[in-house]
């Protein structure tokens, strides 16, 4: 077998070469098995499952997409505008590292989910029928999952459904995304069908709910509305998922199981899988130690409703200079409300706001999470509390969050969603929306004067309502920028600038002593739920941040470049 060039190993070669060696090479670490002598007992088939849930395969777009969107700015971006990174730069290529990195990790767990389609039958003898049909009905679930993944982002892709060698990896080229969605369907109706509906106390892997539900969400993704609706419907007839009564609690590193949760991976203090240091850091407030450097736009800030359920150039209620009054609950859970305790401190932006208090030592101390004070404070003002408290600091800062894929809120959303675009509007689509909403207040469903909830209306003005639902709802959980994709409305987002707070010196000049804090005026809401600044911005109350660009070519990605050497056959996407 010719060697080739070790730099042109990416995920096609990676995941042939799971599949298959060289006859004459015995690659295989004396700790594990391979697949000639391997998946013949109930064991060896519980470890090679296992390996299905390995972080690095699951976290490649949900855990960094949403700073590709406009729920989210980074300070590092306002210090250098046109440093968005290539995703909001309008640069994307093929050598980029979010390019081929999610490229790279699907294919890799096809391979494995492939290598045990292929194996598993040799423990046909020694394991229980069910059992082995639940395995198996894994592996279909992390294909089906990945090819999903793979033709949302980058459209027609290579497609392996066995052992192949590399060289017939590379004959293939790119398949029809429409004949991958169809095997994609049937792999999700195989995981329907094998796996448990739950696992008792076992470690948590798919079930058949996280097959419903993920079923809904590509299904949603790729237009096919009446899949979506009856996937979501059948995960919420399953009657094993609730929505947890306090918002904020689902989020919290110390929850841990819950009935909202349909498929997530556990992190662990104790087996030190915890959330990357950076991460951290970049969430917590400086007050608290960390950077504060990671943010809320003020775009997703303008999007969430007032409590008379209208937008805030809409409603009476709303008062600039006092932002979070108000506000549908979920604004203060996502984002830290000025002058409120936030791990420890208090959390106030305001540039004349010169000391804070600690809560842990009950004396007031220098406030550096105001830029008057600490230039390298939030830019914009606003920091993320969705997930984050006070646990965060400790433990030397290892924070053991859940990874959250999928919970059942989405799905009673996704339903709605899916039910509009049908145009078929009854009172299960509002109930289903509602009963978020109502969450989100507290309240019952039927207590419908206790909150401001949606009316059955016309199909523009479902849309426009849940989609605004899944904003509040999900921000910051990784799902924003695959909804601006398919709703067609990512150049429209995308395509602007961050805003920010002007320089300490202008902001005590022109805001505080004109008493214009926090915005000087209300931004606009357009139709789409979109905020405007400009008017703010010509009168001189903000400045502008980095600017964010994407070009109609992004609505798919480019191919890897490496591959499209190793494997000449996979042409590029247009655009590139």
């Amino acid at each position: 077998m010719k060697p080739m060039n070790k730099a042109l190993y990416t995920s096609l070669a990676t995941a042939a070469l799971m599949l298959t060696s060289c006859e004459s090479m015995n690659m295989t670490p004396l700790s594990q098995g391979n697949s000639e002598s391997w998946y013949s007992t109930e064991v060896e088939l519980e470890m090679a499952v296992n390996e299905f849930y390995i972080l690095g395969y699951w976290n490649q777009p949900l855990e960094g997409s949403e700073q590709w969107t406009d729920n989210f700015t980074y300070r590092q971006q306002n210090r250098n505008p046109g440093s968005n990174g290539t995703v909001l730069d309008g640069t994307m290529n093929g050598q980029q590292y979010e390019v081929y990195r999610l490229w790279e990790q699907d294919y890799k767990l096809i391979a494995r989910a492939n290598t045990l389609l292929a194996n598993y039958h040799k423990a046909a003898g020694n394991v229980n029928p069910d059992k082995l049909n639940r395995y198996a009905g894994e592996a279909f679930f992390c294909r089906a999952c990945k090819y999903a993944e793979l033709i949302c982002y980058y459209g027609d892709v290579p497609y392996m459904d066995g052992t192949e060698t590399i060289e017939e990896a590379c004959e293939k080229g790119r398949r029809n995304k429409d004949e991958i969605k169809a095997l994609v369907y049937e792999d999700f109706d195989k995981a329907i069908e094998y796996l448990p509906v739950d696992y008792g106390t076992a470690a948590m892997h798919a079930t058949q709910g996280a097959a419903l539900a993920m079923k809904a969400r590509f299904a949603l993704y790729l237009g096919d509305f009446d899949l979506a609706a009856k996937a979501a419907k059948d995960c919420m007839d399953l009657g094993v998922y609730s929505l947890e009564p306090d918002f904020a609690k689902i989020f919290l590193q110390d929850t841990g199981v819950n009935p909202e949760k349909i498929f997530y991976i556990p992190r662990s203090l104790e087996n030190n899988v915890v959330l990357d240091q950076w991460f951290v850091n970049n969430g917590l407030p400086r007050n608290a130690g960390g950077y504060g450097s990671d943010n809320p736009s003020w775009d997703l800030f303008a999007s969430f409703l007032c409590t008379d359920g209208l937008p805030i150039d809409e409603s009476e209620l709303f008062d600039p200079r006092n932002p979070f009054a108000n506000r549908d609950p979920r604004c203060s859970k996502t984002i830290v409300e000025f002058g409120t305790e936030h791990c420890g401190f208090e959390y106030n932006p305001r540039p004349d706001v010169k000391e804070v208090m600690n809560f842990t030592t009950g004396k007031m101390q220098s406030n550096a999470d105001n830029r008057a004070v600490n230039q390298y404070a939030s830019y914009n003002g606003l920091l993320w509390k969705k997930g984050i408290d006070i646990s965060w600091t400790q433990n030397g800062k290892k924070v053991a969050r859940d990874y959250l894929m999928m919970r059942y809120a989405d799905v009673l959303l996704m339903y709605a969603e899916a039910k509009i675009e049908l145009n078929e509007l009854d009172k299960s689509v509002t109930d289903a929306i509602n009963s978020v909403r109502a969450r989100a207040y507290g309240v019952n469903l039927t207590d419908t004067g206790l909150y401001p909830a949606v009316p059955l209306g016309t199909q523009e003005e479902m849309r426009k309502a849940v989609r605004i639902e899944r904003r509040m709802e999900l921000a910051n959980e990784g799902l924003r920028y695959m909804d601006l994709i398919r709703w067609k409305l990512a150049a429209k987002a995308l395509n602007g600038y961050n805003y920010i707070n002007l320089p300490p010196t202008e902001l005590l000049n022109n805001i505080v002593k004109k008493d214009l804090w926090f915005w000087g005026m209300t931004p606009q809401i357009d139709e789409d739920g979109l905020a405007d600044f400009s008017a703010l911005y010509n009168a001189g109350l903000v400045s502008l941040g980095a600017k964010r660009v994407f070009p109609d070519r992004q609505y798919l990605w480019p191919i890897p470049t490496r591959d499209m050497i190793l494997c000449p056959n996979l042409k590029n996407n247009p655009g590139y």
